[in-house]
């Protein structure tokens, strides 16, 4: 009889996190399915959707036939992740939350219990994503551990382990990712890896989960849920009075968007109709970029530049940019289009041949096209007129 490895799956009582759990007991591992509690409170209805969810996730437990747990990251999260978004809120910028809950809970706290409280040789969740290990490969690594040393070793032996885009590129999630440190990709599992949404739900009905098939797939904030953002967050944040200030064009009576927004005044400036040049941008300056593999890659390291593909959006379509590494490890990421309504405080993720290669908060913005027209213009009226 050979070794059980023994696995630990994160259970959203959701069908990928289901059929990721019944994956990984066909493949005669000893799983452990973990549902994780980070919100507590009740939605606009009164109902509190995270015990619904953990009790779809139980049933499927008890269908496998695979021991439950409960594990509470109430506290960590509204430190780690939602006083994050109020802050950058108050800021003017738009957070990510569910970049920075895989980054600090999922995979940082739920890891380090699966590893080292559970005492499991891996864990697996249910992301539509794929590493360059295959499952031996990451059961090797709790038992080849580096020593502790102050200072990362940059001639590790360790090849380090790569992030790439799983099969169903419609529904990859290494968007979601892209801040997940080294440690913890080295001892993931995805089983989702190679399927497609459409066979994952066939394979939920054949196995019974018709419970968790039936629900609406969650398109909210992370652990916040579907209702109304705005006045969600106003329960926590004050309004601030300001002006709008517009970029009018002769008589529009069209909607209008937020260009910028002054967090000082509380001003906001505005532009009418969805595609206003004042809303597109070519040039983005993100914080130090947290890269998933080797930082920097050997490439920006020798030319500090990197021809890759950008989105600051899940699914929105990859767009070519050119990278330049500044000295504090920060970007400057020219892209080779316009792009709408680029944010400060949204994530940009890099992308080379299916490969995620990381993210980096957006800091800085570069000119709109309006501000590059009037720019053009203002230039071409200063010009003197050729002698004739």
């Amino acid at each position: 009889m050979g070794l059980v490895r023994k696995v630990v799956c994160a259970m959203s009582g959701g069908v990928d996190s289901s059929v990721a759990a019944l994956l990984l007991k066909r493949r005669g591992y000893s799983v452990i399915g973990v549902f994780m509690k980070n919100w507590d409170s009740l939605d606009e209805n009164g109902v509190c959707s995270t015990e619904k969810d953990c009790e779809d996730a139980y049933r499927v437990c008890q269908t496998l036939d695979i021991p439950f747990h409960h594990v509470s990251y109430v506290k960590e999260y509204w430190n780690d992740v939602f006083c994050n978004l109020l802050n950058e809120y108050e800021k003017g910028r738009t957070p990510n939350p569910d970049i920075l809950c895989n980054k600090y809970i999922k995979f940082n706290l739920f890891h380090k219990y699966a590893i080292n409280t559970l005492g499991c040789d891996a864990m697996a969740t249910g992301h539509y994503a794929r590493t360059s290990l295959e499952d031996e490969e990451v059961f090797r690594q709790r038992r080849a551990a580096p020593p502790v040393t102050l200072f990362r070793d940059r001639f590790e032996i360790r090849k380090p382990v790569r992030l790439f885009q799983g099969a169903d590129l419609a529904k990859d999630q290494t968007f979601f990712l892209s801040q997940v440190s080294q440690d913890a990709l080295r001892q993931t599992l995805f089983p989702l890896a190679g399927l497609t949404k459409e066979f994952v739900r066939k394979m939920a009905a054949e196995a019974g989960f018709h419970h968790v098939l039936k629900k609406k797939e969650s398109m909210g904030i992370c652990f916040i849920g579907e209702r109304n953002f705005e006045n969600f967050i106003l329960e926590y944040l004050e309004a601030k009075p300001g002006n709008l200030f517009g970029a009018r064009i002769g008589g529009q009576k069209d909607a209008w968007f937020v260009v910028d927004k002054d967090v000082l005044t509380g001003d906001v400036f505005v532009a009418p109709t969805t595609n206003h040049p004042a809303l597109f941008r070519d040039t983005i300056r993100t914080e130090r970029f947290h890269w998933m593999a080797v930082d920097p890659p050997p490439e920006l390291a020798r030319t500090q530049m990197l021809e890759c593909h950008f989105r600051f959006i899940h699914q929105m379509p990859l767009i070519p940019c050119t990278v330049t590494l500044n000295m504090d490890g920060s970007l400057w990421i020219s892209l080779s289009q316009t792009v709408r309504a680029l944010t400060p405080g949204q994530f940009a993720v890099l992308y080379k041949s299916g490969e995620c290669l990381g993210s980096g908060k957006i800091i800085q913005l570069g000119p709109t096209e309006h501000t590059l027209q009037q720019g053009r213009q203002r230039l071409q009226q200063s010009e003197p007129e050729a002698p004739g």
